[in-house]
């Protein structure tokens, strides 16, 4: 018994590629169709995202009351009035210190990848690593010199 011939969705040499039909690249005066439709679907997203704003404008416009007095417009933080002006200057340490604290969080994102993988890399990752986490004890030496660790 011969089975009946099954023709394949792959074409030879792909690893996998569906069965288009012969016209899917429709070519008119230079410019390709699957590029024609890029305006479309930026305009239906741009509608997607935008009507529920929208929408919810048009609805604050026609059932929310609009009765602005001094009370509503007044500032309002936690019960309390506000006295003062509410700029405030920091000590610069604060922010120099929540620097450093992201630069080397941020160290340990790209550090936990590597370790995970450690074994099945080359010698040009493991160099480039060795070249990171030393800019980074290079910063740390330089901000320990400077002062910025201290809290004081």
């Amino acid at each position: 018994m011969n089975s009946p011939k099954v023709e394949s969705l792959e074409p030879p040499g792909r690893i996998f590629s569906p069965k288009l039909p012969s016209n899917w690249y429709v070519e008119s005066e230079g410019f390709c169709f699957a590029y024609g439709l890029k305006p479309l679907f930026f305009s239906c997203s741009s509608i997607r995202g935008l009507a529920p704003l929208g929408l919810a404008w048009v609805w604050a416009k026609l059932f929310s009351p609009s009765k602005p007095n001094a009370v509503k417009n007044s500032i309002y933080e936690c019960g309390l009035e506000s006295r003062g002006d509410a700029w405030m200057q920091f000590h610069s340490a604060y922010y120099l210190y929540a620097i450093i604290f992201l630069i080397f969080d941020v160290e340990a994102v790209f550090l936990l990848p590597f370790a995970v993988a450690f074994t099945g890399l080359g010698r040009a990752a493991c160099g480039a690593m060795l070249v990171f986490v030393l800019l980074l004890v290079e910063g740390l030496a330089w901000a320990w010199a400077k002062g910025v660790l201290t809290w004081a």
